[in-house]
C-alpha cells in the first residue's frame, strides 16, 4: 500500500502529534486497547486450554480484531470520499505514534530534579520504566530516562510508521495492539510466562526489522547533530546484541554511541537484581543534559524517518 495518500497521511500524522501531543482529554484508541486486554484476559484464561494456547488465541483475536475494525472504518471512509479516507488514516496513524509524549515524559524527569530533587525524579521516571527506581542514583535515573527514549523511538515511532507505510493505518493499529499486549502480558513471570508467550514473541518479530532500520537513521541524525554518526553506527553493530531483548539493544547502543555515554547495566526488576551488561562500555557516565540530547536526537530521527517513508510512498504508487 505504498500510495500517495499514505505519504500525505504520514506527514499529517506527524504534524498532528507536534501540535496536539497526547492530551488526556482526547479520545485515544490505544487506551481502549488496554481496557480490552484487561477485560478479555480472564475470559481466555477460563477456556480450559493450556495457557500457551489460550494466550495465543487471545493475542490473535485482539490483533486481528483491531486490524479488521480499522480496515472496515478506513474502507467505509473511502467509500464516502478518498479525502475522508486520507483524513481518517492520518488520524489513526497519529494515534499510533508518540514522539511528543515521549519527549514530554523524559523532560518531566529532568524538570523533577529542579523542582523536587532526586526523590521526585525517581517517581517521575518510575512511570516510564519497568525497573524499580526507589534507590536509583541521579545517574541511574538519567540513564533510565535516556534508555526509555532510545527504546521507545522504535516502539512508538519507527515501527508504527514502518507498518503504516506498508499496510496503511490498519496495519499500524495492529502493531500498536501487538506492542500494547507485550507491555501488559509479555512478562517472564509466573502469571504470564505461558499465557503471554505469544504476545512477547510476536512483539519481538514485529520489531525485528524496524529496530535494525533505526540504526542508520539514528546514525545519520547523530551526524547532523554532533558529528557522532560513525560512532553511533559502530556501537550499534558491535554492542546492539548485548541486551536481553533481541531488538532494544540496537537503538540503545546507537544512542550510547551518539551521545558518547554508557547505558544499560544492572537494575532491580520485581525485587531481583538483574545484571545486564553495559552498552557503550567505553564511554563515560550520563549527565542530566543527556536527557535533552536524547530527546533532540529522537525528534530528529522521527522527522527523518517519516520524511523518508513519505518520499518512498509518494514515488512508488
Amino acid at each position: 500500500m505504498m500510495e500517495l495518500h499514505i505519504a500525505y497521511a504520514l506527514l499529517a500524522a506527524f504534524v498532528l502529534d507536534l501540535i496536539l501531543g497526547d492530551p488526556l482529554w482526547l479520545f485515544h484508541p490505544v487506551r481502549w486497547m488496554g481496557t480490552a486486554i484487561s477485560r478479555l484476559e480472564p475470559v481466555f484464561r477460563r477456556l480450559g486450554l493450556p495457557l500457551v494456547i489460550s494466550g495465543t488465541l487471545f493475542c490473535g483475536f485482539l490483533v486481528l480484531g483491531v486490524w479488521g475494525l480499522s480496515w472496515l472504518l478506513v474502507h467505509l471512509a473511502g467509500m464516502l470520499h478518498p479525502t475522508c479516507r486520507s483524513v481518517l488514516e492520518a488520524i489513526i496513524i497519529y494515534y499510533c505514534i508518540s514522539p511528543s509524549s515521549l519527549r514530554k515524559a523524559a523532560m518531566e524527569v529532568d524538570a523533577a530534579f529542579t523542582s523536587g530533587g532526586l526523590p521526585v525524579a525517581r517517581k517521575k521516571v518510575s512511570r516510564i520504566v519497568g525497573r524499580e527506581t526507589a534507590h536509583l542514583s541521579e545517574q541511574g535515573v538519567v540513564r533510565a530516562a535516556v534508555e526509555t527514549v532510545a527504546e521507545n523511538l522504535v516502539d512508538g515511532i519507527i515501527s508504527p510508521l514502518f507498518y503504516a507505510a506498508i499496510g496503511g493505518a490498519p496495519l499500524a493499529m495492529a502493531y500498536r495492539m501487538v506492542n500494547t499486549l507485550d507491555s501488559m502480558v509479555g512478562y517472564r513471570n509466573n502469571a504470564y510466562l505461558h499465557f503471554g508467550k505469544a504476545s512477547a514473541r510476536l512483539d519481538d518479530i514485529a520489531n525485528f526489522i524496524p529496530a535494525r532500520l533505526a540504526v542508520p537513521v539514528i546514525a545519520f541524525a547523530a551526524q547532523l547533530l554532533s558529528g557522532n554518526g560513525k560512532r553511533a553506527f559502530q556501537t550499534a553493530v558491535h554492542e546492539g546484541g548485548h541486551h536481553a531483548s533481541p531488538n532494544s539493544g540496537y537503538s540503545e547502543a546507537a544512542f550510547a554511541g551518539a551521545l558518547s555515554v554508557k547505558l544499560n547495566g544492572p537494575g532491580i526488576y520485581h525485587g531481583h537484581v538483574v545484571n545486564k551488561p553495559y552498552i557503550g562500555i567505553a564511554f563515560g557516565d550520563v549527565t542530566r543534559n543527556d536527557i535533552h540530547k536524547a530527546c533532540d536526537l529522537m525528534l530528529l530521527c522521527s522527522f527523518l524517518w517519516i520524511t523518508l517513508l513519505a518520499l518512498v510512498s509518494a514515488v512508488h504508487p
